[in-house]
């Protein structure tokens, strides 16, 4: 598996460049396989093919665009376990996970393949005065363009998808720049496209460097950029100029519990379990902040305690395995560190163990001080923390109190309290009955504050990637 090199795309061709880009196997630390690494020069002339192919491709049809995206999905039907593998290689991510974001990479395109003959527009009533008698009003959306994409490693399909679907549904050609350390999932999805009749330069795919992707930022003949990532993606918007620009860059998500979860206990336990601890914590609706109600508090902690340290850690390749590797070994040096900061300061760590190279054991603490950077930031590890509260709008107060706003999740009984949380909890999604960390690839997503703007999810990416253009017409009598 991996035993080739891969080529980059550009304008829809495989390109077998002369530099390399080594790939590693995230838990053994071994190369796994190179791909091709794209130069500035070849950045600019994915700009110049995808500015060229806008025309084409809006006038590509939308049963044409359908017909791709489904093309799109039995081959990747057919690929699953190759792009299963692919993902646990490159990512470390336990194969079970891996299993599961090829069925969403598969969703996402079907539904995005059911979208791109809906982008429908409306009739306006202008008749609303005597001086606009006579006078009829339609708008229709028009692909807004180029576009460059820039995707993270935690995702490396889906989150590739939920750029790449929408788009050609959209008739939008694009540039994508996945992420270096795992950019062998967006080059399969090359492969894929690349079989199909899409016009030239409907897409180029180049696993580059950050200094070159600076061009698909910068460059004026790019009309959108969307980047999921890190808060350097606001220093990205600052540079881009009148492009349009959206941004997802992540969480420090938090769960309540109330006294009446609305569910037995156990099954709450297994959620939050999930929500914190699935795919290493690396995910940005990952259960980060949790807390439990004064009346449960000792119940919840003791089985929840209890959980983490079932939690399997190992080879990800190895169906029984929960927990696997995370990144890099610096990424683990430093959650490793804002624990044990956190423990400095005063909490109290009820699981967790030695850390490994880039293997770190599922954690839990309790009662972090909220100075703490395991509080305030995104800890993107297998880390969460615990604490009570009495009063439901004081938690409220406590979960709002973070730079980050992007999901929530409320375990309630109480209909006041479930409509209370969503009235009043700063974030782009509020889960009631199950973690934040839940998502379907239709719902929109994403967040306020520093987590980001705009939104993804099939039709609302399509939203943003085509613009209204209105018609006029006045009767001739």
């Amino acid at each position: 598996m991996l035993n080739k090199r891969y080529p980059y795309y550009l304008a829809n061709k495989p390109v077998a460049a002369n530099t390399d880009l080594e790939v590693l196997d995230k838990y053994s630390g071994k190369r796994a396989t190179r791909v091709a690494f794209a130069d500035a020069a070849t950045v600019r002339k994915a700009i110049v093919a995808a500015y060229k192919a806008r025309e084409a491709m809006a006038a590509f049809t939308p049963d044409a665009r359908r017909d791709v995206l489904e093309h799109c999905v039995r081959r990747f039907t057919e690929r699953q376990e190759e792009l299963a593998l692919a993902l646990c290689i490159e990512a470390g991510k336990p194969i079970k996970d891996a299993r599961g974001e090829v069925t969403r990479l598969i969703d996402t395109f079907r539904i995005a393949a059911g979208e791109a003959t809906r982008i429908d527009g409306e009739i306006i009533e202008l008749q609303i005065s005597k001086r606009t008698r006579g006078y009829r009003g339609m708008v229709k959306r028009v692909p807004i363009g180029a576009c460059a994409f820039i995707t993270p490693f935690n995702f490396p399909l889906n989150l590739v998808a939920h750029k790449v679907a929408p788009a050609l549904a959209a008739g939008c050609p694009f540039v994508l720049k996945p992420a270096e350390r795992t950019p062998i999932g967006a080059l399969i999805i090359g492969e894929v496209l690349a079989e199909t009749d899409l016009p030239k330069g409907a897409f180029s795919i180049l696993p580059c460097s950050n200094e070159d992707a600076g061009l698909l930022v910068e460059d004026e003949r790019i009309a959108l950029l969307s980047f999921t990532g890190g808060l350097i993606g606001w220093d990205l918007k600052a540079r881009a100029g009148r492009k349009k620009v959206t941004l997802e860059l992540g969480g420090n998500a938090a769960c309540i519990i109330d006294a009446d979860p609305g569910a037995p206990l156990d099954h709450v336990v297994e959620r939050l379990v999930f929500g914190a601890y699935y795919q290493s914590g690396q995910s940005c609706i990952s259960v980060q902040r949790i807390y439990a109600h004064a009346d449960i508090y000792d119940k919840l902690r003791k089985k929840l305690k209890a959980a983490v340290g079932k939690l399997r850690m190992g080879d990800p390749r190895d169906e029984n395995v929960f927990i696997g590797p995370v990144i890099d070994e610096a990424s683990a040096r430093r959650i490793e560190q804002w624990i044990a900061d956190a423990v400095k300061g005063g909490a109290k760590q009820i699981a967790g163990g030695k850390r490994a190279g880039n293997m770190l054991p599922a954690a839990l603490l309790e009662n972090v001080p909220r100075t703490c950077d395991l509080y305030r930031k995104e800890a993107f590890g297998p880390v969460a923390t615990l604490e009570a509260f009495d009063d439901f709008d004081d938690v409220i107060a406590r979960a709002n109190d973070s730079d980050f706003g992007l999901q929530a999740g409320v375990f309630t009984g109480n209909l006041t309290h479930a409509m209370r949380a969503w009235d009043r909890l700063d974030v782009g999604g509020v889960i009631v009955g199950d973690v934040p960390s839940f998502r379907v690839d239709n719902m929109p997503y994403g967040g306020v504050k520093h987590s980001g703007l705009g939104r993804e999810g099939v039709r609302y990416a399509i939203e943003d990637m085509t613009e209204q253009r209105l018609l006029v017409i006045r009767d001739s009598a």
